[in-house]
């Protein structure tokens, strides 16, 4: 058996364990082992590559996995919460521009590329370029470093794209010119921070998706030009991945993927503010009342939202809903899709706290239940409950799906303030008659409830 024999036996077994890993990833209990194994077949896949013949400079491959080690690993560990979404964002734009800068050495370097190579690496550049600079805005505005939008005319994004276009077929044509491929990169580059600049709220989910599935196909194409197997099949898993889940969160926004990137819902600026419908009269309560309700309910729905990531109360809210248990209280979770700011943000949260995974229910299954739901616990979460996405118009949400928890019997708000949520705009279920807010930081609100219950 030669040296490529072995080579391709071991890109097999890395991209089966990626396709297991990627498998695995489906649920909270088997998702933490299913990176392990993901892990274990990128690490064959790189020795794999490091065993081939001619691969480069080894000093400068293992300096960079190195420096990489160093930083990635103190980061990963280190991240709160709260905070994973933008590292997400950051590590997709890192393999986005490490993906762009490939494209750029096999640019300058090759002399005579055929077309079969020379195409997937204008791809590579134009996707990597676009998924680089856009997963870094989409980072700042998580950051709120860049807070507002900057809002552009379609026909502005339009012509950069036209103008990536053109020039890498130009390219592909016959030219060598490299001034023509840097201003691919340019256009590119400015594509991605104009089309995600103006986005926000509850879109940002989707925008992270888009990338993360940019990032993949960029590399998928990287892979067909530097013919590598482990490269393609890896980028193509992360591109279909992240093409479905980007659907199915479109799907329940009720908007597709081109309204969120060019239709400007979804952004934040003054005029969403304020969501007409809201204002009026809030009445607050104390944990001694909110223990009272939960305590002679028969079924409290927890509606989980970023405010509950924030404040790290996962496992109070746990403790809170197993106590209630002894009391034979039905105690659910109700999943909205686009939750927190990441996909499956709050699911993340939930299975640490050891949750039970059959307890957490997702938007269809569980809207139908509020109206026998007595009590409806809301942490933070304010888009996903704002009933203005159904009944008013000009709202930035509206014909967004949402929680039902209006429909309950009782309504408990635990935030720190009555400040609008990340769309920017007011929720007219806080000045709902059945609706109580209880103030203050949520992991100590849900203790203080919690020993409440315990008292009673």
């Amino acid at each position: 058996m030669s040296r490529a024999d072995v080579v391709n036996l071991l890109y097999i077994v890395a991209f089966t364990l990626f396709i297991v890993g990627l498998r695995m990833l489906r649920g909270p209990r088997t998702a933490v082992r299913g990176n392990q194994v993901a892990a274990v077949g990128m690490a064959i896949a790189v020795g794999a590559t490091l065993a081939q013949e001619g691969v480069g400079d080894w000093l400068l491959i293992v300096l960079g996995v190195a420096i990489g080690t160093a930083v990635g690993i103190p980061a990963a560990r280190s991240v709160k919460m709260t905070a994973m979404p933008q590292m997400v964002a950051l590590f997709n734009g890192v393999g986005g521009g490490a993906v762009a800068l490939i494209a750029v050495v096999e640019f300058r370097t090759q002399t005579d590329m055929p077309l079969d190579g020379l195409i997937p690496i204008l791809f590579a550049a134009i996707i990597g370029s676009i998924s680089f600079w856009g997963s870094n805005i989409a980072f700042l505005k998580l950051q709120e470093v860049w807070k507002g939008g900057l809002a552009t005319p379609k026909a502005v994004n339009a012509g950069l794209l036209l103008a990536a276009v053109t020039l890498a077929t130009i390219i592909a044509a016959g030219s060598e010119s490299e001034l023509l491929f840097w201003l691919i990169l340019l256009s590119a580059g400015a594509l991605g921070v104009l089309a995600v600049t103006p986005i926000g709220g509850a879109d940002m989910p989707v925008v992270i998706s888009t990338l993360n599935a940019f990032t993949g196909l960029s590399a998928a194409a990287a892979g067909v030009a530097l013919d590598n197997t482990a490269l393609i099949v890896a980028g193509m898993l992360v591109g279909a991945s992240g093409s479905i889940l980007t659907k199915q969160m479109a799907d329940a926004m009720n908007r597709s993927i081109a309204n969120v990137f060019f239709a400007g819902v979804g952004s934040s600026g003054a005029a969403a503010l304020t969501a007409p419908g809201g204002g009026g009269t809030v009445r607050s309560t104390s944990a001694a009342d909110v223990a009272i309700q939960l305590s002679y309910a028969r079924l409290v729905v927890v509606v989980p939202g970023y405010g509950m990531a924030v404040a790290q109360a996962q496992r109070a809210v746990a403790e809170l809903a197993a106590e209630l248990e002894k009391r034979n209280v039905e105690v659910l979770y109700a999943i909205h899709p686009v939750a927190g700011r990441m996909p499956g943000h709050m699911n993340v949260l939930l299975a640490e706290a050891d949750v039970p995974y059959d307890k957490l229910k997702e938007m269809d299954e569980i809207n139908g239940e509020f109206a026998r739901t007595d009590v409806a616990l809301v942490i933070g979460a304010n888009d996903v409950t704002n009933p203005a996405a159904r009944n008013v118009p000009d709202s930035p949400i509206y014909g967004m799906p949402i929680l039902d928890v209006d429909k309950s019997q009782s309504v408990i708000v635990l935030k720190r303030s009555m400040s609008s949520g990340f769309a920017g705009i007011d929720n007219p279920l806080f000045y709902d008659p059945k609706t109580a807010m209880l103030f203050g930081d949520a992991k100590a609100s849900v203790s203080d409830i919690l020993a409440e219950v315990q008292a009673l």
